[in-house]
């Protein structure tokens, strides 16, 4: 049997109210706190005997309770972000300064796209992995020599070496469950999700989203543009696993890109879920016909996490969305027909946009009308074609991409439409979307309905209004 290194995988104390996690699309304070599952650290995990995952930011770890922990180990893989990353940097250092014996790798998109200037950055950090690092990571806990470890970057003596990148994994029933690495280390009562019914369990069934979106980081650092998938008969197996581990859980969320890329497979899967009586929620693209969605629902479907983006064409074609407004405007409606919830998401400040499409975008949102939305600032990562366009062309005055409190900045400017107009859209959109009768009436009526629901939404409710208050004294 091999032996394995001591493995921690640690995904580290960041500012407060820190809402990236190591599976989170936008690394930031946002507008009603919660927490992701830290999936990306998890599969590796399950890969190595005897390792351990800590999640700081849920369970309310701070530095001084995290460092300890490290001396009782070899090796720590800590997940990174672009947000996250100063903090990051000196959560290895304390831990290196503790156990000076300790070998520190960090891994996430964040660095996959920058490994040298990541190793660059502090001396703790021994090896930096690319894309997907599953099995890299099991190999370094395994012992092996780094220069012999595909997909790494790594630090010598007196400079850094770079291996060959590792091939696309392709089996992806190759990785095992994560729900086990769950169970052992992780409180699920510490996850929610504002959209989501609590406790949740989130996964991946797949890697990768055929979409070309300009401004979406995952596809273009760790995950590419091929879905590549789970089989139909693992994924159900998981589920059903998750349901002995997690009797209490409430509904199941499938965190792919986009779970709907692969429309019959999403049908199967629909179909195991349903012969479990499971709740489930995934993200989807605004252009699932009827038919697929009707199979959906009546397998368990409760909700679908949409990205829209914008409300103006123009600028869904300039960021290579794929999704026509008319087309978006039918599935909504189908959807909402159907009983099936709609969180949206949009993003203001994305190229092209100006007060005409901002207010196009609003009115959009207010006509569909998702039972709830997310409105982020444009954020161009690191490693994206966005981020490349904006060096370019100058709409980048700025490269942090939140502020010392942790809520994401407005870093691209027009000449035309201010990096702080482009901040006050953000508020405008909330108070024009939630301040009406209609929206009101309907989140009074869900918490009469139950005081779960109740207690959560009086607490969002405050967070919220603080979330504002905030924005207005930045």
């Amino acid at each position: 049997m091999t032996d394995y290194l001591r493995t921690l995988f640690l995904h580290p104390p960041s500012f407060q109210g820190f809402d990236g996690g190591a599976g989170a699309r936008y690394q930031a304070r946002r507008e009603i706190r919660s927490f992701w599952y830290p999936t990306w650290l998890a599969q590796p995990a399950a890969l190595v005997p005897g390792s351990r995952l800590v999640d700081a930011p849920p369970a309310g770890l701070t530095l001084e309770d995290v460092v300890p922990i490290g001396r009782d180990y070899d090796l720590a893989v800590l997940h990174t972000s672009a947000a996250s990353f100063a903090h990051d940097v000196r959560v290895a250092e304390e831990l290196k300064r503790e156990n000076p014996r300790l070998r520190i790798g960090f891994v996430g998109a964040h660095v996959a796209v920058q490994r040298e200037r990541a190793l660059a950055a502090s001396p703790a950090i021994e090896f930096v992995a690319g894309s997907e690092f599953d099995f890299t990571i099991q190999e370094i806990a395994q012992g092996w020599p780094l220069s012999k470890v595909a997909g790494l970057s790594y630090r010598t003596n007196s400079h850094f070496e770079r291996t060959p990148e590792r091939p696309t994994l392709e089996n992806m029933d190759a990785l095992p469950f994560v729900v086990d690495v769950y169970q052992r280390d992780l409180v699920i009562e510490q996850y929610f999700i504002g959209y989501l019914l609590h406790p949740y369990v989130s996964l991946y069934t797949g890697r990768g989203c055929r979409s070309r979106c300009t401004f979406c980081l995952w596809p273009q650092t760790v995950g590419g543009h091929r879905y590549r998938t789970r089989s139909v008969e693992h994924v159900v197996a998981e589920i059903a696993r998750a349901r002995g581990h997690f009797p209490k859980v409430k509904e199941y969320f499938f965190d792919d890109d986009t779970f709907t890329d692969d429309l019959p497979r999403a049908e199967a899967i629909a179909r195991g879920l349903g012969r479990l009586g499971v709740t489930w929620s995934c993200n989807a693209k605004a252009n699932v016909p009827r038919s697929t969605l009707e199979v959906l629902r009546d397998n368990g479907l409760r909700l679908l996490l949409v990205g829209y983006e914008s409300g103006s064409q123009a600028i869904l074609n300039q960021v290579k969305k794929g999704v026509r407004i008319d087309l978006a405007r039918e599935f909504t409606k189908n959807a909402k027909a159907l009983g099936i919830k709609i969180h949206g998401t949009f993003i203001m400040g994305l190229p092209g946009e100006t007060h005409e499409t901002i207010e196009e975008t609003i009115r959009f949102a207010r006509q569909i009308d998702p039972d709830s939305l997310q409105v982020s600032l444009a954020a161009p990562y690191p490693g994206t074609a966005l981020y490349q366009e904006a060096l370019e062309r100058g709409w980048l005055p700025q490269s942090e991409l939140v502020d010392d409190a942790g809520v994401q900045a407005s870093v691209l400017g027009y000449p035309h439409l201010s990096r702080n107009e482009i901040f006050a859209s953000v508020e405008s959109f909330y108070r024009r979307f939630y301040f009406r009768p209609r929206k009101i009436f309907g989140f009074l009526k869900e918490m009469a309905r139950d005081a779960s629901v109740c207690r959560r939404r009086l607490a969002e409710g405050r967070e919220f209004f603080r979330f504002l208050a905030n924005r207005r004294s930045s």
